[in-house]
Protein backbone atom coordinates (compact mmCIF):
# COMPACT_ATOMS: atom_id res chain seq x y z
CA UNK A 1 0.00 0.00 0.00
CA UNK A 2 2.78 2.05 0.50
CA UNK A 3 3.06 3.35 -3.39
CA UNK A 4 -0.31 5.00 -3.04
CA UNK A 5 0.17 7.05 0.58
CA UNK A 6 -0.94 10.53 -0.01
CA UNK A 7 -1.22 13.16 2.23
CA UNK A 8 -4.58 15.92 2.92
CA UNK A 9 -2.24 18.70 3.91
CA UNK A 10 -4.47 21.72 2.64
CA UNK A 11 -7.98 21.45 1.91
CA UNK A 12 -7.36 21.84 -2.12
CA UNK A 13 -6.49 18.05 -1.17
CA UNK A 14 -9.36 16.29 0.18
CA UNK A 15 -11.32 14.97 -2.20
CA UNK A 16 -12.43 11.57 -4.17
CA UNK A 17 -10.62 8.04 -4.39
CA UNK A 18 -8.01 7.18 -6.57
CA UNK A 19 -9.56 4.94 -9.84
CA UNK A 20 -6.31 2.96 -9.78
CA UNK A 21 -6.32 1.44 -6.21
CA UNK A 22 -9.25 0.13 -3.53
CA UNK A 23 -7.59 2.12 -1.14
CA UNK A 24 -6.06 5.40 -0.98
CA UNK A 25 -3.60 5.82 2.47
CA UNK A 26 -4.52 9.79 3.72
CA UNK A 27 -3.39 11.80 6.38
CA UNK A 28 -6.65 12.79 8.53
CA UNK A 29 -6.24 16.28 8.26
CA UNK A 30 -9.34 18.67 6.51
CA UNK A 31 -10.58 21.91 5.55
CA UNK A 32 -13.35 23.11 7.55
CA UNK A 33 -15.55 23.51 5.08
CA UNK A 34 -15.32 20.37 3.58
CA UNK A 35 -18.41 17.98 2.86
CA UNK A 36 -18.57 14.81 4.68
CA UNK A 37 -18.65 11.28 3.17
CA UNK A 38 -20.10 8.50 3.72
CA UNK A 39 -18.56 6.13 6.61
CA UNK A 40 -19.27 2.78 7.82
CA UNK A 41 -21.20 2.37 10.78
CA UNK A 42 -19.12 0.10 13.25
CA UNK A 43 -21.36 -2.56 15.30
CA UNK A 44 -21.31 -4.18 18.39
CA UNK A 45 -19.96 -1.76 20.56
CA UNK A 46 -21.03 -2.12 24.19
CA UNK A 47 -19.93 0.69 26.30
CA UNK A 48 -19.09 0.09 29.85
CA UNK A 49 -22.04 0.14 32.50
CA UNK A 50 -24.27 0.83 29.14
CA UNK A 51 -22.60 4.41 28.30
CA UNK A 52 -19.81 6.32 27.01
CA UNK A 53 -20.26 9.62 28.62
CA UNK A 54 -18.67 9.68 31.56
CA UNK A 55 -15.38 8.93 29.66
CA UNK A 56 -16.30 11.88 26.84
CA UNK A 57 -17.67 14.71 29.81
CA UNK A 58 -14.18 13.93 31.50
CA UNK A 59 -11.99 14.30 28.01
CA UNK A 60 -13.83 16.35 25.76
CA UNK A 61 -12.82 19.59 27.07
CA UNK A 62 -9.54 18.72 26.51
CA UNK A 63 -9.68 18.37 22.52
CA UNK A 64 -9.22 21.09 20.66
CA UNK A 65 -9.44 22.02 16.77
CA UNK A 66 -6.40 22.96 15.18
CA UNK A 67 -6.38 25.47 12.30
CA UNK A 68 -3.43 26.84 9.76
CA UNK A 69 -2.63 29.00 7.24
CA UNK A 70 -0.05 27.32 4.63
CA UNK A 71 1.79 29.33 2.84
CA UNK A 72 1.71 29.02 -1.06
CA UNK A 73 4.85 26.32 -2.15
CA UNK A 74 6.81 27.13 -5.44
CA UNK A 75 5.98 24.01 -7.10
CA UNK A 76 2.10 22.71 -7.98
CA UNK A 77 0.12 20.79 -9.32
CA UNK A 78 -1.57 20.92 -13.15
CA UNK A 79 -4.31 22.34 -11.27
CA UNK A 80 -2.48 24.57 -9.54
CA UNK A 81 -2.61 22.82 -6.25
CA UNK A 82 0.55 23.44 -4.22
CA UNK A 83 2.37 20.94 -2.99
CA UNK A 84 4.48 21.06 0.34
CA UNK A 85 7.98 19.58 1.61
CA UNK A 86 6.72 17.03 3.49
CA UNK A 87 8.51 13.49 2.49
CA UNK A 88 5.02 11.83 1.06
CA UNK A 89 4.24 14.49 -1.20
CA UNK A 90 6.21 12.05 -3.77
CA UNK A 91 3.35 9.71 -3.42
CA UNK A 92 0.40 12.13 -4.43
CA UNK A 93 2.73 13.86 -6.85
CA UNK A 94 2.64 10.61 -8.88
CA UNK A 95 -1.41 10.53 -8.22
CA UNK A 96 -2.66 13.98 -8.56
CA UNK A 97 -4.78 15.34 -10.81
CA UNK A 98 -8.30 15.53 -11.04
CA UNK A 99 -8.89 13.98 -7.49
CA UNK A 100 -9.11 16.99 -4.97
CA UNK A 101 -12.10 18.97 -3.96
CA UNK A 102 -12.21 22.85 -4.64
CA UNK A 103 -10.60 25.34 -1.77
CA UNK A 104 -12.00 27.21 0.16
CA UNK A 105 -13.28 30.37 -2.06
CA UNK A 106 -10.77 33.44 -1.79
CA UNK A 107 -9.58 35.90 -4.08
CA UNK A 108 -7.71 34.66 -6.91
CA UNK A 109 -4.55 36.95 -5.72
CA UNK A 110 -5.05 35.20 -1.89
CA UNK A 111 -5.93 31.70 -2.71
CA UNK A 112 -2.48 32.02 -4.73
CA UNK A 113 -1.24 32.90 -1.47
CA UNK A 114 -2.16 30.88 1.08
CA UNK A 115 -4.17 27.51 2.17
CA UNK A 116 -6.19 26.66 5.39
CA UNK A 117 -6.19 23.20 7.02
CA UNK A 118 -7.04 21.89 10.27
CA UNK A 119 -6.84 19.21 12.26
CA UNK A 120 -7.34 18.34 15.96
CA UNK A 121 -4.99 18.42 19.39
CA UNK A 122 -5.51 17.51 23.26
CA UNK A 123 -4.39 20.06 26.48
CA UNK A 124 -1.52 17.62 28.07
CA UNK A 125 -0.81 20.37 30.92
CA UNK A 126 -3.05 22.82 31.87
CA UNK A 127 -0.88 25.61 31.03
CA UNK A 128 -2.07 25.37 27.09
CA UNK A 129 0.71 22.70 25.78
CA UNK A 130 -0.83 21.14 22.89
CA UNK A 131 -0.51 17.60 21.08
CA UNK A 132 -0.91 17.24 17.65
CA UNK A 133 0.11 15.59 14.66
CA UNK A 134 3.60 17.23 12.64
CA UNK A 135 1.85 16.94 9.68
CA UNK A 136 -1.37 19.19 10.86
CA UNK A 137 1.08 22.18 11.68
CA UNK A 138 3.80 21.04 8.64
CA UNK A 139 4.44 23.95 6.08
CA UNK A 140 1.72 26.38 8.42
CA UNK A 141 2.63 29.96 8.63
CA UNK A 142 0.21 30.78 11.31
CA UNK A 143 -1.89 28.91 13.59
CA UNK A 144 -4.78 28.96 15.93
CA UNK A 145 -6.35 26.60 18.28
CA UNK A 146 -10.02 26.67 19.15
CA UNK A 147 -11.01 25.92 22.45
CA UNK A 148 -13.79 23.32 23.11
CA UNK A 149 -16.19 26.60 24.68
CA UNK A 150 -15.34 28.07 20.88
CA UNK A 151 -12.63 30.32 22.40
CA UNK A 152 -10.31 31.36 19.46
CA UNK A 153 -6.67 31.46 20.26
CA UNK A 154 -3.06 31.96 18.33
CA UNK A 155 -1.05 28.96 19.30
CA UNK A 156 3.21 29.27 19.09
CA UNK A 157 5.32 25.98 17.52
CA UNK A 158 7.41 24.24 20.92
CA UNK A 159 8.83 22.04 18.80
CA UNK A 160 8.06 19.26 15.91
CA UNK A 161 9.14 16.18 14.78
CA UNK A 162 8.93 14.42 11.64
CA UNK A 163 10.04 11.03 11.60
CA UNK A 164 7.37 10.41 14.51
CA UNK A 165 4.75 12.52 13.17
CA UNK A 166 4.34 14.65 16.58
CA UNK A 167 4.30 18.38 17.30
CA UNK A 168 3.70 20.16 20.42
CA UNK A 169 2.20 23.86 20.17
CA UNK A 170 1.50 26.32 23.60
CA UNK A 171 -1.10 28.91 24.27
CA UNK A 172 -2.20 31.35 26.88
CA UNK A 173 -5.50 31.16 28.19
CA UNK A 174 -5.31 32.87 31.00
CA UNK A 175 -6.96 30.40 33.24
CA UNK A 176 -6.14 26.87 33.82
CA UNK A 177 -7.06 24.47 30.92
CA UNK A 178 -8.81 20.98 31.37
CA UNK A 179 -6.43 18.13 30.23
CA UNK A 180 -6.59 14.55 29.54
CA UNK A 181 -3.97 12.05 31.39
CA UNK A 182 -1.38 9.55 29.39
CA UNK A 183 -2.44 6.19 28.80
CA UNK A 184 -0.16 3.09 28.59
CA UNK A 185 -0.50 1.58 25.05
CA UNK A 186 1.72 -1.38 25.36
CA UNK A 187 -1.11 -2.63 27.67
CA UNK A 188 -3.66 -2.01 24.78
CA UNK A 189 -4.60 -5.75 22.97
CA UNK A 190 -6.52 -6.46 19.49
CA UNK A 191 -10.23 -6.52 20.90
CA UNK A 192 -10.10 -3.52 23.56
CA UNK A 193 -12.36 -0.81 22.99
CA UNK A 194 -10.81 2.52 22.01
CA UNK A 195 -12.65 6.02 21.71
CA UNK A 196 -11.68 8.29 18.85
CA UNK A 197 -12.02 12.47 19.74
CA UNK A 198 -11.86 15.03 17.23
CA UNK A 199 -12.91 17.75 14.79
CA UNK A 200 -13.44 15.54 11.54
CA UNK A 201 -14.24 17.83 8.51
CA UNK A 202 -14.73 21.08 10.72
CA UNK A 203 -18.44 20.10 11.91
CA UNK A 204 -17.18 20.41 15.61
CA UNK A 205 -15.36 17.96 18.44
CA UNK A 206 -17.01 14.36 17.59
CA UNK A 207 -16.37 10.88 19.41
CA UNK A 208 -16.38 7.35 17.94
CA UNK A 209 -16.24 4.13 19.15
CA UNK A 210 -14.25 0.75 18.04
CA UNK A 211 -12.05 -1.69 18.99
CA UNK A 212 -8.34 -2.39 18.15
CA UNK A 213 -8.12 -3.70 15.19
CA UNK A 214 -4.27 -4.98 14.95
CA UNK A 215 -0.97 -3.91 16.27
CA UNK A 216 2.43 -2.95 15.22
CA UNK A 217 1.40 -1.82 11.89
CA UNK A 218 3.79 -0.41 9.62
CA UNK A 219 2.65 1.90 6.95
CA UNK A 220 6.43 3.02 5.80
CA UNK A 221 5.83 6.29 6.72
CA UNK A 222 8.35 7.07 8.53
CA UNK A 223 10.68 4.65 10.36
CA UNK A 224 9.53 4.72 13.48
CA UNK A 225 5.71 3.42 12.37
CA UNK A 226 4.22 0.77 15.14
CA UNK A 227 1.00 2.11 14.56
CA UNK A 228 -2.48 1.13 16.35
CA UNK A 229 -5.04 0.01 14.00
CA UNK A 230 -8.83 0.83 14.96
CA UNK A 231 -12.23 0.79 13.60
CA UNK A 232 -13.16 3.97 15.15
CA UNK A 233 -14.81 5.85 12.68
CA UNK A 234 -11.75 8.57 11.73
CA UNK A 235 -12.12 11.03 8.86
CA UNK A 236 -10.32 14.08 7.53
CA UNK A 237 -9.83 16.35 10.75
CA UNK A 238 -9.37 13.80 13.32
CA UNK A 239 -5.47 13.82 12.59
CA UNK A 240 -3.70 15.05 16.26
CA UNK A 241 -6.93 14.19 17.89
CA UNK A 242 -6.75 11.63 21.01
CA UNK A 243 -7.37 7.74 21.12
CA UNK A 244 -8.41 7.00 24.37
CA UNK A 245 -9.07 3.80 26.15
CA UNK A 246 -12.06 2.89 28.50
CA UNK A 247 -10.28 4.65 31.27
CA UNK A 248 -10.31 8.16 29.63
CA UNK A 249 -6.76 7.95 29.45
CA UNK A 250 -4.78 8.52 25.76
CA UNK A 251 -3.03 5.64 24.33
CA UNK A 252 -2.89 7.01 21.01
CA UNK A 253 -2.70 10.01 18.83
CA UNK A 254 -5.00 9.64 15.45
CA UNK A 255 -3.10 10.30 12.45
CA UNK A 256 -4.19 8.21 9.07
CA UNK A 257 -6.98 6.47 7.52
CA UNK A 258 -7.23 4.15 4.82
CA UNK A 259 -10.23 4.59 2.54
CA UNK A 260 -11.61 4.59 -0.86
CA UNK A 261 -13.76 7.27 -1.01
CA UNK A 262 -12.14 9.91 1.52
CA UNK A 263 -14.05 8.97 4.25
CA UNK A 264 -14.00 6.17 7.03
CA UNK A 265 -14.09 2.61 6.16
CA UNK A 266 -12.96 2.01 9.60
CA UNK A 267 -9.62 1.28 8.92
CA UNK A 268 -7.86 3.86 10.88
CA UNK A 269 -3.77 4.24 12.29
CA UNK A 270 -2.75 5.77 15.82
CA UNK A 271 0.66 6.53 16.89
CA UNK A 272 0.74 4.74 20.42
CA UNK A 273 1.05 6.67 23.70
CA UNK A 274 4.30 5.09 24.57
CA UNK A 275 6.47 6.12 21.32
CA UNK A 276 4.43 9.68 21.40
CA UNK A 277 4.69 10.46 25.45
CA UNK A 278 8.82 9.84 24.93
CA UNK A 279 8.61 12.19 21.99
CA UNK A 280 6.54 14.91 23.49
CA UNK A 281 8.26 15.05 26.44
CA UNK A 282 11.61 15.90 24.53
CA UNK A 283 9.71 18.69 22.23
CA UNK A 284 8.49 19.87 25.71
CA UNK A 285 11.92 20.55 27.18
CA UNK A 286 14.08 21.00 24.17
CA UNK A 287 11.85 21.95 21.07
CA UNK A 288 13.38 18.97 19.02
CA UNK A 289 14.74 15.67 18.69
CA UNK A 290 18.49 14.59 17.98
CA UNK A 291 18.34 10.81 17.15
CA UNK A 292 21.54 8.64 17.73
CA UNK A 293 22.96 7.21 14.57
CA UNK A 294 25.00 4.41 13.93
CA UNK A 295 25.68 4.21 10.04
CA UNK A 296 24.50 0.57 9.11
CA UNK A 297 21.71 -0.33 6.01
CA UNK A 298 19.96 -3.57 8.26
CA UNK A 299 17.88 -5.80 6.68
CA UNK A 300 15.84 -9.00 8.18
CA UNK A 301 17.19 -12.11 8.70
CA UNK A 302 14.44 -14.67 7.41
CA UNK A 303 14.37 -17.94 7.86
CA UNK A 304 17.29 -18.60 4.42
CA UNK A 305 19.21 -16.39 5.73
CA UNK A 306 19.53 -17.28 8.95
CA UNK A 307 20.15 -20.92 7.37
CA UNK A 308 22.76 -19.58 5.08
CA UNK A 309 24.80 -18.20 7.78
CA UNK A 310 23.91 -20.64 10.50
CA UNK A 311 21.67 -19.21 12.53
CA UNK A 312 19.48 -21.67 13.92
CA UNK A 313 16.67 -18.89 14.08
CA UNK A 314 15.66 -15.87 12.09
CA UNK A 315 15.41 -12.73 14.36
CA UNK A 316 18.22 -9.67 14.61
CA UNK A 317 19.10 -6.76 12.01
CA UNK A 318 21.32 -8.16 9.00
CA UNK A 319 23.76 -5.34 8.09
CA UNK A 320 23.87 -5.35 4.63
CA UNK A 321 26.25 -2.05 4.65
CA UNK A 322 28.39 -0.01 6.64
CA UNK A 323 28.56 3.78 5.77
CA UNK A 324 32.25 5.10 5.55
CA UNK A 325 33.25 7.04 8.81
CA UNK A 326 30.24 6.13 10.77
CA UNK A 327 30.40 4.74 14.11
CA UNK A 328 29.36 1.52 13.45
CA UNK A 329 32.54 1.55 11.38
CA UNK A 330 34.70 2.90 13.64
CA UNK A 331 33.57 0.61 16.23
CA UNK A 332 34.34 -2.45 13.77
CA UNK A 333 30.73 -3.83 12.56
CA UNK A 334 31.00 -5.17 9.42
CA UNK A 335 29.29 -6.17 6.23
CA UNK A 336 27.31 -9.72 7.19
CA UNK A 337 27.05 -9.29 11.19
CA UNK A 338 23.56 -9.87 12.61
CA UNK A 339 22.64 -7.65 15.16
CA UNK A 340 20.81 -9.33 17.86
CA UNK A 341 20.96 -6.62 21.03
CA UNK A 342 21.53 -3.06 21.04
CA UNK A 343 22.08 -1.42 24.67
CA UNK A 344 20.83 -4.40 26.54
CA UNK A 345 17.35 -4.94 24.49
CA UNK A 346 17.18 -7.80 22.30
CA UNK A 347 16.61 -6.44 18.80
CA UNK A 348 14.11 -9.14 16.81
CA UNK A 349 13.69 -7.17 13.62
CA UNK A 350 15.15 -3.70 12.10
CA UNK A 351 12.34 -1.84 13.32
CA UNK A 352 13.79 -2.91 17.08
CA UNK A 353 17.25 -1.32 16.39
CA UNK A 354 15.95 1.68 14.79
CA UNK A 355 13.91 2.58 17.92
CA UNK A 356 16.60 1.47 20.02
CA UNK A 357 19.39 3.40 18.35
CA UNK A 358 17.27 6.56 17.99
CA UNK A 359 16.47 7.02 21.40
CA UNK A 360 19.93 7.31 22.83
CA UNK A 361 21.51 10.34 23.07
CA UNK A 362 24.50 11.22 20.83
CA UNK A 363 27.52 10.52 22.14
CA UNK A 364 26.43 7.52 24.82
CA UNK A 365 28.50 4.56 24.50
CA UNK A 366 26.39 1.03 23.87
CA UNK A 367 27.30 -2.56 23.58
CA UNK A 368 26.14 -4.13 20.50
CA UNK A 369 25.71 -8.19 20.05
CA UNK A 370 26.44 -9.48 17.10
CA UNK A 371 26.60 -12.75 15.49
CA UNK A 372 29.60 -12.72 12.80
CA UNK A 373 30.65 -15.89 10.67
CA UNK A 374 29.49 -18.46 13.61
CA UNK A 375 30.43 -16.45 16.70
CA UNK A 376 28.86 -14.27 18.83
CA UNK A 377 30.54 -11.08 19.60
CA UNK A 378 30.59 -7.88 21.15
CA UNK A 379 31.18 -4.55 20.08
CA UNK A 380 30.89 -1.23 21.59
CA UNK A 381 30.27 1.87 19.85
CA UNK A 382 30.52 5.40 20.45
CA UNK A 383 26.24 6.15 19.00
CA UNK A 384 26.48 9.18 16.52
CA UNK A 385 24.24 11.89 15.71
CA UNK A 386 21.80 11.36 13.02
CA UNK A 387 21.93 14.66 10.67
CA UNK A 388 19.68 13.04 7.78
CA UNK A 389 22.80 13.83 5.43
CA UNK A 390 24.24 9.91 5.82
CA UNK A 391 26.27 9.02 2.33
CA UNK A 392 25.91 4.75 1.28
CA UNK A 393 28.87 3.03 1.63
CA UNK A 394 31.59 3.14 -0.99
CA UNK A 395 32.19 -0.25 -2.87
CA UNK A 396 34.20 -2.79 -1.78
CA UNK A 397 37.75 -2.30 -2.37
CA UNK A 398 39.09 -5.48 -3.52
CA UNK A 399 42.31 -6.05 -5.21
CA UNK A 400 43.60 -7.67 -8.21
CA UNK A 401 42.73 -7.86 -11.74
CA UNK A 402 39.43 -8.91 -13.18
CA UNK A 403 39.37 -12.48 -14.26
CA UNK A 404 39.81 -13.05 -17.98
CA UNK A 405 36.79 -15.34 -17.83
CA UNK A 406 33.90 -14.52 -19.71
CA UNK A 407 30.75 -15.96 -17.26
CA UNK A 408 29.24 -18.95 -15.92
CA UNK A 409 25.80 -20.34 -15.49
CA UNK A 410 23.95 -21.91 -12.78
CA UNK A 411 20.93 -23.95 -14.17
CA UNK A 412 19.52 -24.80 -10.90
CA UNK A 413 19.37 -21.12 -9.32
CA UNK A 414 18.40 -19.66 -12.59
CA UNK A 415 21.66 -17.67 -12.61
CA UNK A 416 23.93 -16.61 -15.57
CA UNK A 417 27.07 -14.60 -14.57
CA UNK A 418 29.27 -12.70 -16.14
CA UNK A 419 32.68 -11.03 -14.89
CA UNK A 420 33.36 -7.54 -14.99
CA UNK A 421 35.44 -7.18 -18.39
CA UNK A 422 36.86 -3.24 -18.97
CA UNK A 423 33.21 -3.26 -21.43
CA UNK A 424 30.78 -4.19 -19.28
CA UNK A 425 32.73 -1.57 -16.41
CA UNK A 426 32.29 1.48 -18.92
CA UNK A 427 28.93 0.38 -20.07
CA UNK A 428 27.33 0.19 -16.33
CA UNK A 429 29.88 2.86 -14.76
CA UNK A 430 31.55 0.75 -12.32
CA UNK A 431 33.93 2.28 -10.52
CA UNK A 432 37.52 1.43 -11.63
CA UNK A 433 38.36 -0.58 -8.00
CA UNK A 434 34.32 -2.73 -8.68
CA UNK A 435 34.84 -6.21 -8.16
CA UNK A 436 31.89 -9.00 -8.12
CA UNK A 437 30.44 -10.93 -11.13
CA UNK A 438 27.40 -9.28 -12.61
CA UNK A 439 24.23 -10.99 -13.46
CA UNK A 440 23.57 -11.33 -16.82
CA UNK A 441 20.22 -13.36 -16.98
CA UNK A 442 17.85 -14.75 -14.40
CA UNK A 443 15.60 -17.49 -15.17
CA UNK A 444 11.95 -16.07 -13.80
CA UNK A 445 11.13 -19.79 -12.91
CA UNK A 446 13.92 -20.63 -10.59
CA UNK A 447 15.12 -19.57 -7.14
CA UNK A 448 17.25 -16.78 -8.10
CA UNK A 449 14.76 -15.06 -9.65
CA UNK A 450 11.86 -15.68 -6.96
CA UNK A 451 14.34 -14.71 -4.38
CA UNK A 452 14.44 -11.17 -6.05
CA UNK A 453 17.95 -11.55 -8.23
CA UNK A 454 17.90 -9.06 -11.08
CA UNK A 455 19.70 -8.73 -13.97
CA UNK A 456 22.66 -5.96 -13.83
CA UNK A 457 22.95 -6.76 -9.88
CA UNK A 458 26.45 -7.43 -9.04
CA UNK A 459 27.75 -9.94 -6.26
CA UNK A 460 29.94 -8.99 -4.34
CA UNK A 461 29.98 -11.91 -1.67
CA UNK A 462 28.64 -15.68 -0.80
CA UNK A 463 27.83 -16.60 2.16
CA UNK A 464 29.71 -13.11 3.48
CA UNK A 465 33.30 -14.21 1.70
CA UNK A 466 34.42 -11.91 -0.97
CA UNK A 467 34.03 -12.88 -4.36
CA UNK A 468 36.04 -11.22 -7.95
CA UNK A 469 34.94 -13.03 -10.63
CA UNK A 470 31.84 -15.12 -11.76
CA UNK A 471 33.97 -18.45 -11.24
CA UNK A 472 34.73 -17.45 -7.55
CA UNK A 473 30.88 -16.83 -7.41
CA UNK A 474 29.74 -20.43 -8.89
CA UNK A 475 32.77 -22.01 -7.06
CA UNK A 476 31.16 -20.17 -3.54
CA UNK A 477 27.79 -21.53 -4.31
CA UNK A 478 28.57 -24.96 -4.87
CA UNK A 479 30.70 -25.41 -1.96
CA UNK A 480 27.65 -23.90 0.42
CA UNK A 481 25.50 -26.39 -1.41
CA UNK A 482 27.79 -28.79 -0.32
CA UNK A 483 28.11 -28.31 3.28
CA UNK A 484 24.23 -28.84 4.01
CA UNK A 485 22.94 -25.71 4.20
CA UNK A 486 19.61 -24.92 2.84
CA UNK A 487 19.90 -21.73 1.06
CA UNK A 488 22.95 -19.64 0.17
CA UNK A 489 23.50 -15.63 0.93
CA UNK A 490 24.34 -13.21 -1.90
CA UNK A 491 25.37 -10.02 -1.13
CA UNK A 492 24.26 -7.72 -3.77
CA UNK A 493 25.32 -4.13 -4.96
CA UNK A 494 22.06 -2.38 -7.24
CA UNK A 495 21.75 1.06 -7.57
CA UNK A 496 24.60 2.40 -5.35
CA UNK A 497 23.34 0.37 -2.33
CA UNK A 498 24.13 -3.39 -1.08
CA UNK A 499 21.36 -5.95 0.04
CA UNK A 500 21.51 -9.47 1.01
CA UNK A 501 19.50 -12.24 -0.96
CA UNK A 502 19.23 -15.79 0.14
CA UNK A 503 18.80 -18.09 -2.13
CA UNK A 504 17.25 -21.45 -1.40
CA UNK A 505 18.78 -24.86 -2.83
CA UNK A 506 15.49 -26.32 -2.44
CA UNK A 507 13.93 -24.36 -4.68
CA UNK A 508 16.62 -24.55 -7.85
Amino acid sequence: MSDILRRHRVAALLGAALIISPFVMSFAQSAGNAVPTTQTPVAGITAPNGSFAPIVAADKPAVVTVTTVMKAQPESTDDGVPLGNSPFDDYFRQFFGDQGMPAPRTPPQEQAQRAEALGSGFIVASDGTIVTNNHVIDGASSIKVTLDDGTELPATLVGRDAKNDLAVLKIKAGKSLPTVKWGDSDKLMTGDQVLAIGNPFGIGTTVTAGIVSARGRDLHSGPFDDFIQIDAPINHGNSGGPLVDVNGNVVGINAAIYSPNGGSVGVGFAIPSDQAQKVVAKLMKDGSIQYGYLGVEIQPVTPDVASAIGLDHPGGALVSQVNDGSPAASAGVQTGDVITSFAGQDVKDPKDLSRAVADVAPGARETLDVWRKGKAVQISVAVGRNTDDVKTASADDGSGAPSAEQGSRLPAMGLGLMDITPDIREQMNLADNQRGAVVASVNPDKAAAASGIQAGDIIVAVNQVPVKSARQVTQAIAQAGKSGRKSVLLLVERDGGQIYVAVPFANG
